[in-house]
């Protein structure tokens, strides 16, 4: 189980070296909840990733306000990563909150921003679109 967000950026802020972040980014990887093999769909592929990642969007509509669920995977264990950090900081807010929350600056703050290589922070901002897209449809029919 993928711990809350506030607690992956403690971790982070806690580990000084580079080699420790990302040993704890694929930990993070490995705590993704499985996702259904029907899931691994070309629907839920998010393209302009180098690696091979799903992204399913789930919409809990029981209150007042649409809140999205996601369920994630990837080929790779540091983009699995990428995709449990965004998963953790995406997951459970509403509609709009989703679309207008900034993973971008999280990233910087977990130092991630500097350290991914060009491919994979391509592919984080790619799954940040495709969030941020599935968020303005689900406000929209809202």
């Amino acid at each position: 189980m993928l711990p809350p967000i506030d607690e992956i950026v403690s971790n982070f802020e806690f580990l000084d070296e580079w080699d420790d972040r990302h040993q704890y980014l694929m930990e993070l990887g490995r705590k993704l909840p499985p996702m259904p093999e029907e899931a691994h769909s070309e629907a839920n592929r998010v393209r302009g990733c180098a690696s091979q990642v799903w992204l399913e969007t789930r919409v809990d509509r029981s209150g007042p306000e649409p809140r999205l669920n996601f369920l994630g995977d990837s080929d790779a264990h540091i983009t699995k990563g990428v995709v449990a950090v965004l998963i953790a900081f995406f997951d459970g807010r509403t509609a709009r909150d989703a679309r207008e929350a900034d993973a971008l600056a999280l990233f910087r703050r977990l130092g991630l921003s500097e350290h991914l290589t060009a491919q994979r922070s391509n592919g984080a901002r790619a799954m940040m679109e495709r969030i941020r897209a599935d968020a303005e449809r689900v406000a929209v029919a809202a």
